[in-house]
């Protein structure tokens, strides 16, 4: 049986990723800071990343457990992030370091963390980034750079470990998701409005980031190396009129 390692497991895209992989009869380890049993996990690690990436000490206990928990690891998924705004004139530095510790860099201690299993398994890291590595827009500036060096550190590290294992990317664009909804205020009609931006006239699904997701750890599409595979639904072909 695979192993696969998700991270962001309560979020309703790493839930949904969860559940898929689930499906396909893989064992699923999940981590999240939030705490609470989740059904598609055979193994569930609640813990912070933030906490993960800044202290030495609590990296190395929880390696010291991964190593003990499970013997090999064929996918590795990068899902977790924040998304903190704010406007560059006052925004904070705690803000801005906890954006790139958990967006970025947890990414990077896990995969090198996992590094001899990704190996030994010659397999898959898909990391989630965001349509906003390349669109963005007022308050997003922290989040944009992170995702947008998260897409970086994916080519960087594909051609760095020469075919050892694969790393790619997905960037979604709007996805129909909690924290989607929180940022219009549970608005309806304007998610409805986002929807219509779209070719597509309407928003993703976190199962079609989760199908992707699987579809990159296939052993058929092992020559997808290094790709940054956007799934948005069109909306970055899109010009549109003034009204």
């Amino acid at each position: 049986m695979k192993t696969v390692f998700i991270t962001g497991v309560k979020g309703k895209i790493g839930r949904t990723i969860s559940e898929v992989f689930k499906e396909a009869g893989y064992y699923v380890v999940g981590q999240d800071k939030v705490e609470g049993p989740i059904a598609s996990c055979d193994i569930f690690y609640n813990f912070d990343l933030k906490s993960y990436v800044q202290d030495t000490l609590i990296r190395k206990e929880w390696d010291s457990r991964f190593e003990k928990d499970f013997d090999s690891l064929e996918v590795l998924i990068n899902n977790a992030a924040v998304q903190l705004l704010g406007g560059i004139k006052d925004y904070p530095l705690d803000n801005w370091q906890e954006t790139l510790n958990v967006n970025l860099t947890a990414p990077y201690c896990l995969i090198q963390s996992f590094y001899e299993r990704l190996v030994k398994s010659k397999g898959s890291v898909v990391n989630i980034a965001s349509i906003h590595k390349q669109l963005t827009k007022e308050r997003f500036f922290a989040y944009a750079t992170s995702k947008s060096a998260l897409v970086g550190l994916t080519k960087a590290i594909a051609v760095d470990v020469q075919g050892k294992f694969r790393v790619n990317c997905i960037s979604p664009a709007a996805v129909d998701t909690p924290m989607l909804h929180e940022g219009f205020n549970n608005d309806l009609n304007k998610i409805s409005m986002l929807g219509k931006l779209h070719p597509m006239q309407r928003i993703g699904k976190p199962e079609e980031v989760a199908r992707l997701a699987l579809f990159l750890s296939d052993d058929q599409t092992q020559f997808i190396n290094g790709a940054d595979l956007l799934i948005d639904g069109g909306i970055s072909s899109a010009l549109r009129d003034l009204e």
